[in-house]
């Protein structure tokens, strides 16, 4: 048996993105506001130099992190 995802032609994280996305809509609405706070995603920017951490910066969807 073929698996479903490869049968629908994505890829498994696509397919489990999809699945994540259906467990969290099928919840209790209490819940279901909690569950989709963990859906939030976010990305820091750090640039190391002379092996020592710099600041770290939020970089924001579509535009490049600010270069020192």
């Amino acid at each position: 048996m073929a698996f479903s995802w490869k049968a629908a032609n994505i890829s498994y994280l696509q397919y489990s993105i999809v699945c994540a996305r259906a467990v969290r809509n099928s919840l209790k609405p209490d819940l279901r506001a909690i569950a989709q706070r963990r859906d939030e995603q976010g990305l820091k920017f750090q640039k190391w130099q002379g092996g020592k951490a710099g600041d770290s910066a939020p970089v924001e969807v579509n535009k490049p992190p600010a270069s020192s």
